[in-house]
């Protein structure tokens, strides 16, 4: 399958930071919080930079979204961290935020970006339905290995809650409904200003966050 233009855009891009990470992680030259805030921020800063001087607006408008999104994602580390104790955050500098590191604010960025850019190129090679089971897999292969190399660093980890491999079971079914709530939420404000876009993520946290509830007192009260 040839690529387009911005596809190769995509998969270059993300080559050369996976490379960045690659040696910011090995090389010890800070405590590993800076060192991915560090990551984080140049991402952050990096990736809409790229999107303003190609001119591509779908990119800018991706990143926006998924940025304030991430902002919000905040809400349910911190309660799954502070409230239910189920989420450790071992690391966390001096720019914590309550229990929680202060790269998570824009963490989640990273993955949330490539969900929706993937969904699309998949919309517009294939149909609507195609595009959400692949935003669906996606989340799962994403947050999946996010899950399985996290606590090597370590940046955080669960705890006391029933695990499959080093993933939390009950986090699983959230993660793939953030996957596809995160698209959805994209395509019901693309082309749209901060004023739609920050209630919208605000709403599809809020569905992360009461999914993650749900299933935690499924798989640990309910089924455990």
């Amino acid at each position: 399958m040839k690529l387009k233009p911005e596809e190769k855009h995509f998969v270059a891009f993300h080559a050369v930071f996976t490379l960045i990470c690659t040696l910011v992680v090995l090389v010890p030259m800070a405590a590993m919080g800076a060192r991915v805030l560090g990551l984080v921020i140049l991402y952050n800063v990096a990736l809409p930079l790229h999107g303003v001087i190609r001119k591509d607006r779908q990119w800018t408008r991706i990143w926006l979204f998924s940025f304030v999104l991430s902002l919000f994602q905040v809400f349910p580390d911190w309660f799954l961290s502070a409230q239910l104790g189920i989420l450790v955050f071992p690391d966390h500098g001096p720019w914590s935020i309550g229990t929680i590191a202060g790269y998570m604010a824009g963490l989640w960025t990273i993955p949330l970006f490539v969900i929706i850019f993937l969904a699309e190129r998949v919309r517009d090679r294939s149909s609507a339905d195609m595009a959400y089971i692949s935003a669906a897999l996606a989340a799962l292969v994403i947050f999946g290995m996010s899950e399985m190399v996290a606590w090597r660093l370590p940046l955080w980890y669960a705890r006391d809650v029933v695990m499959w491999g080093h993933t939390a079971l009950y986090i699983i079914v959230p993660e793939i409904i953030l996957g596809l709530s995160c698209l959805y939420g994209y395509n019901s404000v693309k082309g749209r200003g901060l004023g739609a876009i920050v209630p919208v993520a605000f709403l599809v946290m809020q569905l992360y966050l009461g999914s993650a509830a749900f299933f935690y007192f499924l798989v640990e009260k309910v089924v455990r």
